[in-house]
């Protein structure tokens, strides 16, 4: 039996904004003013976001960030910091207690990211869930090396060819499980690798010499460049398929909007949050 869950498709938005409505939406589900819910969204500028326990000036060049007009803001799931330029971000906000949903984070996160492997063998990839084999291996995942997201497969990470193609996240609150994560269209690894500090050069280059290895963007593995609209079509059945759901379409309402803005303001705006560890 398909339960009906909401769609949205927000296009290209600024960072805050996109944070703001991610909270938003986990906050009217955890009193049940909406379904669980599958979002497909962009940022516009393109944007560094950190992980809630990241430290800003610790990892990230904030310098290059501001020189190349690029947004910047603090992620309410915890993980690493990326940049969002050229992808398509995924966020679903879905109960704790959803019927047949794991407990575990990981499991969840397995479940959850079914529709995101559905939507690559869509559009022809050979995608498959990495799981870590010798114990060394799972005790690396535990001591993250560096800063950059896409510098390490986890649990049940998504690989195409033997290489991550789309880092995720996932926070709990208030009874709801909010996982959002990007699927990379492209990458510019310069742009990538200076925004973040590094204890040297040489350790720039050896990220830059690791990076094809690590991260691959969809668009170097197939023959015709694709679109986001390609993507979102992908995806979008990718989900309904995997998690057994039916979309509809959704349009936030005027008081929606208001509650969106109002959170973006105190929170994602401001240098408290975004700063502040």
């Amino acid at each position: 039996m398909d339960s009906t869950w909401y769609f949205i498709n927000s296009g290209p938005c600024r960072a805050s904004y996109n944070m703001a409505l991610d909270e938003a939406l986990l906050d009217w589900h955890s009193t049940g003013a909406i379904p669980p819910v599958i979002r497909f969204y962009e940022w516009n500028p393109a944007t560094i976001s950190i992980g809630y326990f990241q430290r800003a000036e610790k990892d990230i060049n904030l310098e290059a960030v501001r020189a190349q007009g690029l947004g910047f803001v603090r992620r309410p799931t915890g993980g690493r910091a990326v940049l969002h330029d050229q992808e398509l971000t995924y966020s679903i906000i879905v109960s704790e207690n959803y019927p047949n949903m794991p407990q575990t984070v990981t499991e969840a996160y397995r479940v959850l990211s079914e529709g995101l492997l559905v939507g690559f063998q869509n559009l022809g990839l050979d995608a498959y869930f990495s799981v870590p084999e010798t114990k060394e291996q799972r005790d690396d995942l535990k001591k993250p090396k560096s800063a950059v997201c896409f510098d390490a497969p986890s649990w049940y990470e998504l690989v195409v060819e033997g290489k991550k193609v789309a880092g995720s996240a996932q926070t709990r609150q208030k009874g709801v499980i909010l996982q959002h994560g990007a699927i990379l269209l492209d990458l510019d690894e310069d742009k990538l690798l200076s925004v973040f500090n590094f204890s040297s050069p040489e350790a720039k280059e050896r990220m830059r010499a690791k990076l094809p290895e690590k991260a691959v963007a969809m668009n170097r593995l197939v023959e015709q460049p694709l679109s986001v609209e390609q993507c979102v079509k992908a995806f979008h059945s990718g989900f309904e398929e995997a998690l057994q759901i039916k979309l509809i379409p959704y349009e936030l309402t005027a008081e929606q909007h208001q509650y969106v803005e109002q959170l973006e303001q105190t929170k994602y705006l401001t240098d408290e949050w975004n700063f502040k560890k």
